[in-house]
This record gives C-alpha cells, sequence and structure tokens, in this order.
C-alpha cells in the first residue's frame, strides 16, 4: 500500500518541500511541468514578488592563454512560496515553459 503524499510527482529525483501551497505555478502543487536543463546556484536576490536571483560561477578555458577565467551568469527563477528560497541558499532550479519575459525556470528545492 502506497503512502499518499501532498506534492505531486514531477520526475525527478528531489525532494518534495514538506509546506503545502495552492500555486498554480509550483511544480509540486500546480500544474507547471519541468523539462530540459536542471542546474544549482546561490540565490542572490529575492526582492522582485516569487522571483529568486541565481548566480552560477563557472570557470572557461583560454586556449590561447591555456588556462581558465572566472565567469558568471546570472538567472531569474521562479520561487514558489512552499520551497521558501532566500539570499545566500543554495538552490537547484529546473528549466519550464517561459512564465514571463526573463523567467524559464523554477527552483525545485534548496541543497545542503
Amino acid at each position: 500500500m502506497r503512502k499518499k503524499t501532498k506534492a505531486r510527482d514531477i520526475g525527478i529525483d528531489v525532494k518534495a518541500p514538506e509546506k503545502e501551497c495552492n500555486d498554480s505555478k509550483c511544480p509540486f502543487h500546480g500544474r507547471l511541468s519541468v523539462r530540459g536543463k536542471i542546474l544549482e546556484g546561490t540565490v542572490v536576490s529575492t526582492k522582485a514578488q516569487k522571483t529568486a536571483i541565481i548566480e552560477r560561477n563557472y570557470l572557461h578555458y583560454l586556449p590561447k592563454f591555456e588556462r581558465y577565467e572566472r565567469r558568471h551568469s546570472r538567472i531569474a527563477a521562479y520561487s514558489p512560496e512552499c520551497v521558501n528560497a532566500k539570499e545566500g541558499d543554495r538552490v537547484r532550479i529546473g528549466e519550464c515553459r517561459p512564465i514571463s519575459k526573463t523567467k524559464a525556470f523554477v527552483v525545485l528545492e534548496k541543497v545542503k
């Protein structure tokens, strides 16, 4: 007999949030499907409503100088109330349909 869960299975190996929300754009409690890239980064801003700015740091190789340079990219992601991502948190985000002009990712979980 299966245990009844409050959050739906999104098909990705992430831990569902314990808190429940009634947001239609939440992948766990709404109708938003997650497909494509799964990325990790740090939340640097949560000033906009239901939006988190995630910064990813990476190295880029320069063949001419045979060394790496540090680069970063900032991604705007939809942040559901049940995940509750705050500034400084390390989070995992997943690609989804375009939610607004700049948002095509959704915060899936906090990473420890």
